[in-house]
């Protein structure tokens, strides 16, 4: 999310000010017949559920609702989201994983309520595992002591965006229109930006948030410049279906994750039957899975959870030479390739590692909770992408950013002035830059096949898996424990507070595998608990 308001620049924190604001006289939204421009105190750009769920936020407080005018600016049809209503046991690809702090914002602001429970699915477990040693971390909910069921809930990013349009039915919305260029207005007129967009009309904003992903006009406005790299993955997004699980076995509320060198692979759980599939791989394998059958997709998910690395790789290079031949391979040779490398690897037909046998009767074994529901049929419409997307950082900003503005106006500060937007980029420049960095660190890490950094890697995994309360200080970081957010005037004694308990968590590990397996694996633990 980035932030622009009227002259003088602060890149530093990434929004731009004024110096000294001339007297305010009351507005209200309307053309101004020698101009035609149209003044709206807060002017939002995107309406993606981070942009609407600033404009909730902002219309579900007494105070901003009395004194700002807020209008949002969307590229897309917001009528269709807000008359979405799909068929049942068909879901949208793009999902949303809302943990238990991003929950109790939502019901804060009175929008949870609209938003369509049956077709949200709660997480109480999730399961990460190395993709060469087979090392695991177990999170779960129960163990963690968690007020509130389970670490978070999965729900279609459609059913949350229909869920807060419903609920700021009041807010003034341009729809179907982009944004052209922006400009500053004069000084007489206050210098504030000058939104154009492609329907001829003209916003004076007296603060503009942007909401409108990587390529944002109102960043480049605001000139917050951004560097990074390029991992050379995509991201193949699916809707998963699998039989449900057996009377001895729990609910489907488990996440999985396996880290594979090429990138990892989730299962994401949306209902007893039905899950969510994000799986980040290198972009040739991804456009060779894609322009196969929906069953090889199928299979290559079940083995990509179950087989060795060495015989995922084959299975890769099959995939691939075939699709440079132009005759992408079939259901059946993929099915007869993963067949003959269950057997060489003396995978039992019975055991949960083998993809031979959908239906089990009797007691499962005792590790049929180790991996996923084998996937029968994968729903029409998989595609990949280049972007990831982290919802919870930007519902986090929008609490964080709906704060400032709130306490700007208790205060009687101008909206857009530094001192107002200042405490939103002290406390979100950190927590964004942090994931970012684990982001980094974890791909780096999980990248590299070399025996050593295998072997370091492996040995925190197992030794951080022992550990229940650093497991449980990691998700309540994530936000698996809601909390209330105090005023932008504590800030520094949350984030000291913060930072203490963070840094005693992590010594305390760090000493303990220190003393276990040596300095090499209290460096690489170190990375790991940043934040997974």
């Amino acid at each position: 999310m980035s932030l622009a308001t009227t002259s003088t620049t602060a890149r530093r924190v990434g929004f731009k000010v004024k110096d000294s604001l001339p007297i305010r006289h009351k507005r209200t939204f309307s053309t101004s017949p020698s101009s035609g421009v149209i003044d709206s105190d807060v002017v939002i750009v995107g309406g993606g559920p981070a942009g609407l769920a600033l404009a909730s936020a902002l219309r579900s407080s007494s105070v901003s609702k009395r004194r700002l005018d807020i209008t949002l600016v969307e590229a897309g049809d917001l009528d269709k989201i807000r008359a979405w209503n799909p068929s049942p046991g068909i879901y949208s690809n793009r999902v949303s994983s809302l943990t238990n702090a991003s929950q109790s914002f939502l019901r804060e602001i009175g929008a949870w309520k609209y938003v369509e429970q049956d077709r949200t699915s709660g997480v109480e477990n999730l399961r990460v595992w190395d993709g060469v040693s087979d090392a695991r971390i177990d999170f779960s909910a129960v163990t963690c002591n968690y007020p509130s069921p389970g670490m978070a809930r999965l729900t279609e990013n459609l059913n949350l965006q229909r869920g807060l349009l419903r609920h700021m039915a009041d807010i003034r919305i341009i729809p179907r229109t982009k944004v052209t260029s922006i400009s500053k207005d004069n000084e007489e007129s206050g210098g504030w930006p000058l939104v154009k967009l492609d329907d001829e009309k003209v916003l004076r904003a007296r603060l503009l948030v942007g909401a409108d992903g990587f390529n944002s006009p109102v960043r480049a406005f605001a000139r917050i410049s951004s560097f990074g790299w390029s991992y050379d993955t995509q991201a193949i997004v699916a809707t998963m279906y699998h039989p449900p699980r057996g009377v001895y076995e729990g609910p489907n509320t488990t996440a999985y994750q396996r880290f594979l060198p090429t990138g990892p692979i989730a299962f994401l759980p949306l209902g007893p039957t039905v899950s969510s599939l994000v799986w980040s791989t290198k972009p040739s394998l991804a456009a060779a899975l894609l322009a196969c059958e929906s069953g090889v997709l199928a299979n290559m998910i079940n083995a990509a959870f179950r087989l060795p690395l060495i015989s995922l790789k084959y299975l890769h290079e099959r995939i691939l030479e075939a699709h440079a031949k132009a005759v992408p391979i079939s259901v059946t040779e993929i099915q007869e390739e993963i067949g003959w490398r269950e057997q060489s690897h003396m995978i039992d037909v019975n055991s949960t590692y083998s993809s031979s046998t959908i239906t089990r009767l009797g007691i499962p074994p005792a590790d049929s909770e180790d991996v996923p529901p084998l996937v029968t049929e994968i729903q029409p419409g998989p595609f990949r992408t280049n972007c990831p997307r982290w919802p919870e950082l930007g519902l986090s900003d929008v609490e964080c950013l709906a704060r400032c503005i709130r306490n700007a106006l208790l205060t009687g500060s101008d909206i857009g002035s530094y001192t107002a937007l200042l405490p939103y980029s002290q406390e979100r420049y950190l927590a964004n830059h942090t994931l970012m960095s684990a982001v980094d660190k974890l791909h780096k890490l999980f990248s590299n096949e070399s025996e050593p950094v295998v072997w370091a890697r492996s040995v925190g995994f197992e030794v951080l898996n022992e550990l229940d309360t650093v497991k449980a200080g990691i998700m309540m970081t994530a936000g698996a424990r809601p909390e209330k957010k105090s005023s932008a005037g504590s800030l520094g004694w949350e984030l000291t507070a913060g930072a203490i308990q963070t840094l005693s968590s992590t010594s305390k590990t760090a000493g303990v595998v220190k003393d276990v397996v040596g300095s090499a694996v209290s460096s690489t633990l170190s990375n790991l608990t940043v934040k997974l």
